[in-house]
């Protein structure tokens, strides 16, 4: 009997759902992995779910192992740990990271998934593909010992570049968000918080990842003369303006994007997306990142959930999706 599992699909832009799919026989070199957690990345998982995604950008924001495309139907996601139940002998009974959907079990090449650190929890290692965005910003950031810092949208993005940045020597980070609960999450990370109105400025380095035309603009105006901002936001089909008329030249201001669909120029000679996939895996050993997972629900829960966060109902950071998939190896 074929063996199925079951994965969460948005049908139509605003309208998920569960559907039961099939599962092919691994071949030889593949693993069988059955799903422990994942993870909803909330900012580009709520513009898929609105169907937000431009039609000159659907084939670049194509999930590794998405299925479907924009704006629907698509199954889509790319935050997932679980076990290995089938494949190579070193890999079964590992916790594996792979960059699949939310989908209680599934088959791919064994290069996909990798083993997360035994220091690691499961939980935690759903952020792994966040803390790999933040890795790749800071090789393009490039940051010097004892910069002034500010990182604008305290958001699973800029929450894990702060977290990273605490780590450097004599560099002064600042958190900034609109939002005062905030302020707690920054305190669990190691770093200063402050509104908006009430951070500080000249900066050499204002990271922003508020995805607000708001936030863009407050990070421009942190900067000192000659100062840079690192674009991490996605904003899909919107539209942002900026007072670029202002100091924005005689300060000769620079405003860079990053985006991890490649490895940084910095690294990219002697660094593959598999390094930097561990790297983030390794550095997730910090209990500190326990503070960007803000809620937890089922697996079956997962279409009204998403509808939740995308609509703005369900606030806060990473939500982990727990599966209460069963131990045996057949259908689920």
């Amino acid at each position: 009997m074929q063996r199925t599992a079951r994965a969460f699909w948005l049908r139509s832009p605003g309208h998920g759902e569960i559907r039961d799919v099939p599962l092919p026989e691994p071949a030889a070199g593949d693993v069988l992995v059955r799903t422990l957690f994942s993870g909803v990345s909330r900012g580009t998982e709520s513009l898929v779910f609105r169907g937000g995604v431009p039609e000159s950008q659907r084939t670049a924001m194509r999930a590794p192992f998405q299925e479907g495309d924009f704006p629907g139907p698509v199954k889509y996601g790319y935050l997932n740990v679980g076990l290995v139940e089938e494949g190579p002998r070193e890999l079964v009974g590992r916790t594996v990271f792979c960059l699949y959907p939310h989908q209680t079990r599934y088959v791919v090449e064994a290069g996909a998934v990798t083993p997360v650190p035994d220091s690691v929890p499961a939980g935690r290692a759903v952020l792994a593909g966040t803390v790999e965005t933040a890795v790749n910003a800071l090789w393009d950031a490039a940051p010097l010992v004892g910069d002034r810092i500010a990182v604008v949208g305290a958001g699973m993005i800029g929450c894990s570049v702060a977290a990273l940045l605490a780590r450097y020597p004599g560099v002064r980070v600042q958190l900034v968000d609109a939002d005062p609960a905030r302020a707690a999450v920054a305190a669990a990370l190691g770093v200063d918080f402050a509104l908006p109105g009430d951070a500080l400025d000249g900066c050499d380095l204002a990271v922003h990842a508020s995805a607000t035309e708001a936030g863009l603009t407050r990070a421009l105006e942190l900067l000192a003369p000659e100062g840079t901002v690192l674009e991490l936001s996605w904003y899909g089909d919107r539209r942002v303006s900026l007072p670029l008329g202002e100091a924005f030249h005689s300060g000769r201001l620079v405003l860079r994007g990053s985006q991890v669909g490649r490895v940084s120029p910095a690294r990219r000679a002697h660094r593959t997306f598999a390094d930097r996939l561990a790297l983030a895996l390794d550095l997730l050993a910090d209990p500190a990142f326990d503070a960007l997972i803000s809620g937890e629900f089922a697996f079956e829960e997962l279409p009204s959930a998403l509808a939740g966060i995308a609509g703005g109902s369900l606030p806060g950071l990473c939500h982990r999706v727990r599966y209460d998939t069963d131990g045996a190896g057949g259908a689920c």
